[in-house]
């Protein structure tokens, strides 16, 4: 359903950094770059940008949450620790959500600018 999701942020050159390197890890990479504006492709083809806002400054929204799905729960692993070591700030360590072991797998983490985002691996290891 969802095709695009953007992000501000108040320095684009970090969160460029921090996205980088999520985005490898996830098998997306950067597909379009503006003087104030980055987006990024995975597989599936929906669209994530980050960047400066039109007009006043960059917050991060109070509930208000991306996801991300990631084709294993190592993944879902690496992604997370990649985010802490980019400067981001874990919301939620990986692990099972809910009582199906072969459901949920997720962790939660802030970007640099205090957006929230999750990473998750839905389905059986």
């Amino acid at each position: 359903m969802l095709t695009v999701g953007r992000f501000g942020t108040r320095d684009l050159e970090r969160a460029k950094s921090f996205y980088d390197a999520i985005a490898e890890l996830l098998g997306a990479r950067r597909v379009l770059e503006r003087a104030n504006l980055v987006g990024y492709q995975g597989p599936e083809g929906s669209m994530f940008l980050v960047g400066e806002p039109f007009a006043g400054e960059a917050t991060a929204g109070n509930g208000t949450q991306m996801g991300v799905a990631a084709p294993s729960r190592a993944v879902v692993d690496a992604v997370h620790a990649k985010a802490l070591e980019m400067g981001g700030s874990c919301e939620g360590a990986p692990g099972i959500r809910g009582d199906d072991p072969n459901g949920f797998y997720g962790a939660y983490f802030r970007d640099p600018d205090g957006n929230k985002l999750t990473v998750f691996r839905y389905g059986p290891p």
